[in-house]
């Protein structure tokens, strides 16, 4: 037997069995109800209201019970047992943030290399004899008659997704065609070489490829253009999979869920979101560079080791379970049509090796771009995204590890918290006497809430002005209304509602934040501390500390250093480095020598699993304090304390 039920506003209707869960008959009724916790009750960004009609909640997390009594449920945790009405608020939903360069755009490389000869891919002009009554050879013999004689290989193949093609563009083209041929990719000899284009005419100076990082919250496509190495276009978006998940936890969990009737539909849609992201992306790319999406003949893919398992479609279930193995760090490589990305079919795809569960492509990548490998110096590599991983070492060994930062320097889990877009506060002062604070806004608009430099600007400011304890807790009795009693507890006033967007309110940073902030700059900090200690070195031996991903180019070292969140060196040795992963793809999409340095990098490179560590959890609980419980590891701020004192 049948339910049906409506969603409102837009009264769409929908018929499902008894059971289906509130989220999927959404979907089936073409709505979108974000999951940022991936289906697990947690964060409650998918309550609706039962209007009429019988549900069963399985949770009722995050409910009061004067929400229960007025009909609010989670739609991923309630099913359907009749005809139901429900009403969905709306969503909150990601602003776009659309990053494109209209022009060329030069990326400075870590080596010499000469595309023309290093990387894979080459255009040959054919000239080609029509086939007669006299010469009835197949279009595949002849068109493999004239090429060989002009390459280095004695062999070649190519793929149905070609065949499919090649007699249509030959006739079309009068048989005059400029053919591209990849010479072996890094898990394959030059030879046999691969037709993967034809196109007619003659087209020998057009070669096309993308670098594409598919980072936890933005994915980044540069179009480049492989006879000069220049990037022509780039463009960066939130990865699809957002509302699914907010981290690789809970898009590994929502993914592994098996629906009644399809056991891989959540795997199967978390990869259509990642490929719809990517493909919208090459779309745009495409026409800023004035080429067709079909002309892009290889693709290079940086991603950590969840996205890149969700992008192949494969279990990463085991990612995230003892004792955190993947189903595979170095992925084969595989032509275009088997993700349905939107370039040439018959293009390859490369997915470039990992390391372990959460150390994956884009750090190796980021090794790659950042030329730690060359370093005969102690180096600190560290990403600081939805995930924190780091890397320590030099040009003879590499050690690293991975610490669960979650997405709160991000913005997420905090009760105020955004991401970088227009009305996020980016940074936070506060006068030491008055503890009245200043803010700069992005977009200069009134402020919707704190980004994530603005989070660890204003937790630096509040410690430095006396506002919170060593602790983290609040120092009640202050002369200033902006420290006060709210909704969760004590808090600090950064703008009055009169000041904020309309409907935002007061907007706070509350103790609540305060403990989760502690928590991801205590991992990441116990991270250097653990690694630094595994090989017997000390943290004040660094010679630089490289700094990779977009959140990155954001930090304001002195208050990273103030909070514990970096080491407390001297300032000249951080490096930003911004798109690190983005970077190496791009590197290794110009070069075989780059991709198979790559591959070094991954097999050289010790992974330290820190669960199986007990000097983490050691290192994680001294780190929980500002900035830390050993004021010696951090002499500026110690000695910013003692000048104030004198």
């Amino acid at each position: 037997m049948s339910s049906s039920v409506t969603f409102k506003p837009g009264n769409e209707a929908v018929t499902v069995p008894p059971g289906t869960l509130l989220v999927d008959a959404a979907q089936l009724a073409g709505l979108e109800i974000n999951q940022p916790c991936g289906g697990q009750g947690r964060c409650g960004r998918c309550l609706v209201r039962v209007e009429s009609g019988q549900v069963r909640r399985r949770s009722t997390l995050r409910l009061s019970a004067e929400d229960l009594s007025a009909g609010y449920a989670l739609a991923c945790q309630t099913v359907v047992d009749g005809d139901v009405v429900v009403d969905v608020p709306p969503q909150q939903a990601a602003e776009r943030k659309l990053a494109t360069d209209k022009t060329a755009v030069t990326v400075d490389l870590p080596f010499p290399y000469n595309p023309a000869i290093d990387q894979t891919l080459r255009t040959i002009y054919l000239e080609i004899e029509p086939p007669s009554m006299a010469d009835q050879t197949d279009d595949w013999s002849r068109i493999k008659r004239v090429m060989l004689p002009k390459l280095e290989c004695q062999a070649i193949e190519t793929s149905m997704p070609m065949l499919r093609r090649l007699s249509k563009i030959l006739r079309e083209a009068d048989w005059r065609v400029t053919a591209v041929v990849e010479l072996g990719g890094w898990d394959r000899p030059a030879c046999p070489a691969r037709l993967v284009n034809v196109r007619p005419g003659y087209s020998v100076d057009q070669l096309w490829g993308i670098a594409v990082d598919i980072g936890t919250t933005t994915v980044t496509v540069y179009l480049v253009d492989l006879i000069s190495g220049t990037v022509r276009a780039q463009a960066a978006d939130y990865n699809g999979q957002i509302a699914r998940g907010e981290d690789v936890i809970s898009r590994i969990i929502y993914s592994s869920k098996a629906r009644r009737s399809e056991p891989e539909a959540n795997r199967l849609e978390m990869q259509q979101l990642v490929v719809d992201t990517i493909n919208r992306l090459v779309e745009h790319v495409s026409y800023q560079a004035g080429i067709f999406q079909t002309d892009i003949d290889k693709a290079v893919i940086a991603g950590n080791s969840t996205m890149i398992h969700l992008l192949l479609g494969l279990d990463a279930s085991s990612i995230r379970l003892d004792p955190f193995v993947t189903t595979v760090n170095q992925p084969p490589e595989l032509t275009a049509d088997r993700l349905g990305l939107a370039i040439n079919k018959a293009g390859t795809v490369d997915c470039l090796p990992g390391v372990a569960s959460y150390v994956g492509s884009d750090i190796t990548a980021g090794v790659l771009g950042s030329r730690m490998y060359e370093a005969t110096e102690l180096s600190l590599f560290v990403d600081v995204g939805t995930n924190g991983e780091i890397v320590l070492g030099t040009a003879d060994w590499l050690i690293s590890c991975a610490c669960s930062a979650g997405p709160a320097f991000e913005g997420a889990g905090v009760v105020h918290g955004m991401r970088a877009t227009t009305g996020a506060i980016e940074e936070v002062w506060i006068n030491q006497e008055t503890l009245e604070p200043q803010y700069r806004v992005i977009g200069d608009v009134p402020p919707r809430g704190l980004c994530g430099s603005a989070l660890i600007s204003l937790l630096a400011e509040l410690f430095i002005a006396g506002v919170v304890d060593k602790a983290g807790q609040f120092i009640m009795d202050l002369s200033t209304p902006r420290v006060r009693i709210g909704d969760y507890g004590p808090e600090y006033v950064v703008a009055w509602a009169n000041e904020t967007a309309e409907d935002v309110g007061d907007l706070a940073l509350t103790k609540v934040d305060v403990d989760n902030l502690l928590r991801v700059k205590a991992a990441i900090y116990a991270g250097f501390d653990v690694l630094a200690r595994a090989v017997g070195v000390d943290l004040a031996d660094l010679h630089r500390i490289l700094i990779g991903g977009n959140f990155g180019k954001y930090i304001n070292v002195e208050k990273a250093v103030q909070i514990g969140l970096l080491p407390d060196v001297p300032w000249d040795k951080f490096r930003f480095l911004g798109n690190t992963s983005a970077r190496g793809a791009y590197l290794a999409l110009l070069s075989r020598s780059a991709r198979n340095q790559l591959t070094s990098i991954a097999g050289m490179m010790t992974y330290l699993e820190l669960s199986a560590d007990n000097t983490f959890y050691e290192s994680f609980t001294s780190a929980l304090f500002l900035p830390h419980t050993d004021g010696d590891r951090f002499p500026s701020v110690k000695s910013l304390f003692e000048d104030r004192k004198a």
